[in-house]
């Protein structure tokens, strides 16, 4: 017979533990056959009462004849007790296997984070407010430059109108910029790179003398533009571990060349930023005219820094971030192939 709580179901939530012993159907059948079979012993030695000299190898005889029916019943009894619970047992542990699995489908189509991905999300934030501040600082280091450019223009223009027939006309003198000391490569490399922190006092100073030079502040601001749109998707260069190009590489690159002899320049190897990042070339029309100009600037202002740079200062610039920008951005649209 089958008892009733072999037919409910297993709860589909955690796993439950087995129910405490309780009297089943089964004993009480195997109660009611012990009891029949006593009575029928009974019955047959008191009431028949059958003719037999008494010994003890009778008597031993006539015990097993009447208990080890007995025995048997409960043996099975027991046997079909334990065949029950190893089935509920089983039914507890399908269940079980059921909670993981769909716990488990659930974290990867959007449930529960798993503590390693929220790690990284944290890291990301990090970095992308570290990026957010340096760039607010040297934004506002430029838009006041600007300002200040306007407001001598302003205070040159009422004294430039004069007469003609009084007074000649006066040569321009020279650009503010050509004054200027130039830009060492240091300075540049260390600009191309961005400040690490807030409190970074060396990387902004170098990034205010880049600022200064016409070349290299359109080289700065094409690769900030580059790096606040890949930011955009989560891509940050921090993250990026390219394979770095040996310097003869990169000067052949100055000098011209292009295809698959420069293809160790475009060292990213990171298949979900290029993904990512090639997708997007496809699909924002704003991103890929940004990388165009930012593959032009950086094309334009390494051919003049080679000029002067030493091997070492060339493999310093490969590992700035907006080198690394550049390999990245590079690959993308074809350049090395």
């Amino acid at each position: 017979m089958v008892d009733e709580s072999e037919k409910t179901a297993a709860p589909s939530g955690l796993y439950q533990p087995p129910r405490k012993s309780e009297v089943t159907a089964i004993e009480v059948i195997a109660l009611v056959l012990s009891l029949i079979w006593l009575l029928a012993t009974v019955v047959f030695f008191l009431i028949l009462q059958p003719n037999a000299t008494a010994n003890s190898l009778q008597f031993m005889m006539t015990m097993l004849a009447i208990f080890l029916p007995v025995a048997m019943i409960w043996v099975a009894a027991m046997a079909a007790r334990s065949s029950r619970v190893m089935r509920e047992e089983g039914q507890r542990l399908n269940a079980a296997v059921e909670a993981l699995r769909q716990s488990y489908l659930t974290q990867n189509t959007g449930g529960t984070v798993e503590p390693t991905i929220t790690k990284k999300l944290d890291e990301i934030a990090a970095a992308q407010r570290k990026t957010e501040s340096a760039l607010t600082m040297f934004s506002t280091t430029r838009e006041t430059q600007a300002a200040r450019a306007a407001a001598e223009n302003q205070a040159v223009k009422p004294g430039a109108i004069v007469d003609a027939e009084d007074q000649g006309l006066l040569e321009l003198g020279t650009p503010a910029e050509d004054l200027s000391p130039p830009l060492n490569n240091a300075d540049l490399i260390r600009a191309l790179h961005f400040p690490e922190t807030a409190d970074d006092q060396e990387g902004f100073a170098a990034l205010r003398k880049a600022l200064k030079d016409r070349q290299a502040s359109q080289l700065v601001q094409a690769a900030q533009d580059v790096l606040t749109l890949l930011s955009q998707d989560g891509i940050y260069m921090d993250d990026l571990r390219p394979d770095l190009a040996r310097p003869e590489i990169w000067r052949q690159f100055a000098e011209g060349t292009r295809g698959r002899e420069i293809a160790a320049l475009g060292g990213v190897r990171d298949r979900s930023s290029l993904a990512l990042t090639a997708g997007r070339m496809k699909q924002d029309p704003i991103f890929r005219d940004a990388v165009h100009h930012f593959l032009r600037r950086f094309d334009k202002s390494f051919i003049e820094f080679e000029k002067s740079a030493t091997d070492a200062e060339i493999s310093s610039l490969s590992e700035t971030r907006t080198a690394r920008a550049f390999m990245l951005v590079g690959r993308v649209s074809g350049i090395f192939d």
